[in-house]
């Protein structure tokens, strides 16, 4: 898969609203650590939902019906 520049805006995008969320809503002590981990883990969970989806759009995909 190449990194297209469209898909590096979203995980950034995606990375600072996570983390904004994450962060300005949490009272806890290790709030910045809580959300880095976080934001992080939904950037990686976002590049590998494209990588399925970029993978399966030559529609050479098994049907599962």
């Amino acid at each position: 898969m190449t990194f297209k520049p469209k898909y590096i805006v979203f995980g950034i995008i995606t990375f600072v609203i996570i983390f904004l969320m994450n962060y300005l809503g949490n009272d806890a002590p290790d709030k910045f650590s809580r959300a880095l981990l976080t934001a992080v883990a939904a950037v990686v969970g976002l590049a590998i939902g494209m990588w399925i989806y970029s993978k399966n759009k030559d529609g050479n995909h098994p049907d599962f019906d």
